[in-house]
């Protein structure tokens, strides 16, 4: 019999490759609840934005727009943009039609001017691609000089969980089976270990400023009890803000 694994890689075969397009709903729907997204990710990005009223932020892959809404709520001018059509009209039935949204792709160049914003949001968006020259380098073009890209992406150690075979010090595509709000979905992510995202960074023309492993927010440990038991914890991504050098 197969292993998991292999089933998974060969399923994604007949697949479109992370297709928000036709599970971005069911996605949605997920992680307005999941505690990995809403009481993880999204306070730990907002955590580490810090004060932002006045400041204009893109937020570059921003899904069905929840860290826009939070943003613009503490008093930020909120950009963004998603590869997905799905997400971004999501975003738009949150935001308003006032807000400027987009669908683009970071491998390519992006509508915006150059230095045209003082922050970029990258949550969960860079570990989708194999190479990261050309969306640093994306990022940094947008940013104002001494603007904060503030980012979060696997934890590469947790590769090592989930693909005992693989090799940490390589960047290696893997593909799993995900269940947002019981629709299946096929993700595929590429692991790169902490070295090689640090050295893109540098080459890209960032200086790392803060890598944070943070604690889920404080409510968390009432609403999901399950999950926790006797830890405070947990490994899942690894946040980053680096600063436009």
């Amino acid at each position: 019999m197969p292993d998991h694994s292999t089933v998974v890689e060969d399923a994604v075969e007949n697949a479109v490759e992370n297709d928000y397009d036709s599970f971005g709903e069911a996605y949605a729907r997920e992680n307005e609840r999941s505690l990995i997204n809403n009481y993880y990710a999204r306070p730990a990005i907002l955590n580490l934005a810090g004060e932002v009223a006045g400041r204009r932020i893109l937020d570059a892959g921003c899904g069905a727009g929840p860290i826009m809404a939070s943003l613009r709520e503490r008093g930020a001018e909120v950009s963004g943009f998603d590869f997905s059509s799905t997400m971004v009209r999501l975003a738009r039935e949150r935001l308003g039609d006032d807000v400027d949204l987009r669908v683009a792709d970071l491998t390519e160049p992006l509508p915006y001017a150059d230095g045209e914003f003082d922050d970029v949001v990258a949550a969960l968006v860079l570990h989708y691609f194999e190479d990261w020259d050309a969306p640093l380098a994306e990022l940094r073009r947008v940013l104002k000089p001494g603007g904060r890209l503030i980012l979060a992406v696997n934890h590469p150690t947790v590769y090592k969980f989930v693909r005992p075979d693989g090799n940490y010090f390589e960047v290696e595509k893997w593909v799993d089976e995900y269940v947002f709000d019981g629709q299946k979905a096929m993700l595929t992510c590429w692991h790169r270990p902490l070295h090689a995202m640090t050295d893109a960074f540098t080459a890209a023309g960032f200086r790392t400023s803060v890598i944070s492993e943070p604690h889920p927010a404080p409510e968390a440990y009432e609403l999901f009890p399950e999950d926790f038991k006797n830890r405070k914890a947990f490994l899942c991504f690894l946040f980053f803000v680096l600063e436009a050098a």
